[in-house]
């Protein structure tokens, strides 16, 4: 995976923001859960150097499979959250699903054009 140094809060929302409806929601999804995880004081260190490290790889413009590839673009990103998620499954807390539902909820309960301009995160996590 990619290194926790390589990312950056406004790469992963410019990221989000142009990209969400093509890397479609389920890669959104985990990508969404994995960042409320890490925003938590709770997660320990060990999780979130797990978390930053799947999120670099997933706002990398570079990676195993492009993400402009159509359909196969987003399996690696895909597989490198999953991972990510099943190693830190018992830091992905009811509100951390919840905040993730949210966002999800109003970028894709709009029509796919206006997902990428609605991008910005729900709740108090501010945009640095």
């Amino acid at each position: 995976m990619a290194s926790p140094d390589n990312y950056t809060d406004q790469n992963f929302w410019e990221k989000l923001r142009r990209f969400a409806a093509q890397a479609g929601r389920e890669v959104v999804e985990k990508a969404l859960m994995l960042y409320y995880a890490a925003q938590r004081p709770e997660t320990p260190l060990w999780a979130k150097t797990v978390i930053y490290s799947a999120l670099a790889y997933f706002v990398l413009p570079t990676d195993a499979i492009p993400d402009l590839t159509p359909i196969a673009g987003y399996a690696d990103d895909l597989g490198a959250l999953a991972a990510a998620l099943t190693t830190v499954a018992m830091c992905i807390t009811p509100e951390v699903k919840r905040n993730a539902k949210q966002q999800l909820e109003v970028w894709f309960g709009k029509e796919a054009e206006e997902v990428t301009k609605s991008a910005e995160p729900v709740g108090e996590i501010p945009i640095e």
